[in-house]
């Protein structure tokens, strides 16, 4: 595979997706193809928090460190890099700024004017969720699809939105942020980000699970995966709390994709590891409540794993460069 550009000019990208435990990177050819990546540990400090008072900045230089190695190792210059795109959990305005990290502990952080500064390259940031949805549209399937929606239904929910091939990031850089969509106005208890009703109070692993405790499992410890196993034995109570998973999520969709009006849902995450049963019964309820129009509409599950954040990142500088 070559790593050339089309114009016989070496160009590499670096994508580097960071998260609270380790930081995903990737080596890039200047047509977006990976051929090499690799992890590191997210730095934490010595209590082994990183919600750290001096925002844990340590990240940064390991992150520099880890890049340096790889380029001498693959005797890339620096000046054959045409940037790095960087993925970070939470919102990002269009100049790179990360209003808040709880995971990291950072605040008003300008992330591209911190790692240019240490790695002497061009760097563009994005949300971690809207540059998965940017991968997985790109280089998840065998076309690429230039409006998706893309939900990762993990211990929360989040989410992506991709229109005319870009990602729709929003006025406030919160575009996407599916799992805070209120579904219920009756909701008593508290979801994490301090409101009530979140689609991630329901349609997350933590939200399955808490469905079916209400419908009265859960006396033993169970997860999302033993939900869906129960289920598909025939378990009465385990098929309802799906039920109500993929109601809650269904309808949620409906809404969303009359607004975008997408070609694809993907959808990502752990729970996406039940497969077809999960899709199955999203799309049914989705069917229920869509807009005529819209009601056959295509899912699809997530096949890049981990590395959609990486790719998303990549197709970020490739799209940067382009304008």
């Amino acid at each position: 595979m070559t790593r050339n550009s089309t114009k016989g000019i070496r160009e590499y990208i670096i994508g580097a997706d960071i998260g609270g435990t380790f930081c995903k990177l990737g080596l890039f050819n200047g047509e977006g193809e990976l051929f090499d990546k690799w992890k590191i540990p997210t730095a934490r400090n010595d209590e082994g928090d990183v919600r750290d008072a001096e925002r844990n900045m340590k990240v940064f230089d390991d992150l520099a460190e880890s890049i340096e190695k790889q380029l001498t190792q693959h005797n890339i210059c620096k000046n054959e890099i045409i940037g790095m795109g960087v993925g970070v959990p939470g919102p990002v305005n269009l100049e790179g700024v990360i209003d808040n990290c709880p995971a990291l502990g950072w605040k008003n952080l300008n992330i591209p004017k911190i790692l240019q500064k240490k790695i002497g390259i061009k760097i563009s940031c994005g949300n971690d969720a809207n540059l998965a949805a940017l991968g997985e549209s790109w280089r998840g399937f065998d076309r690429a699809y230039n409006d998706a929606i893309f939900i990762t239904l993990g211990t929360g929910v989040g989410g992506g939105i991709i229109c005319n091939g870009k990602i729709h990031r929003g006025a406030h850089g919160c575009g996407g942020e599916i799992g805070h969509i209120k579904v219920n106005p009756y909701e008593t208890e508290i979801d994490g980000c301090g409101g009530r009703g979140c689609l991630q109070q329901y349609a997350s692993a933590t939200g399955i699970i808490r469905l079916a405790e209400k419908l009265g499992q859960g006396r033993e410890k169970i997860t999302a995966k033993d939900i869906f196993q129960r289920a598909k034995a025939g378990d009465e109570l385990a098929i309802e709390a799906i039920e109500q998973f993929g109601e809650i999520l269904g309808r949620t969709l409906a809404g969303i994709c009359l607004v975008f009006d997408p070609e694809v849902v993907i959808i990502g995450g752990g729970i996406s590891a039940a497969g077809e049963a999960l899709v199955d019964v999203v799309r049914k309820h989705y069917r229920n409540w869509a807009y005529p129009p819209t009601k056959d509409m295509e899912f699809k599950l997530a096949s890049l794993g981990n590395d959609a954040g990486i790719y998303g990142c990549a197709k970020l500088v490739l799209e940067q460069k382009g304008d």
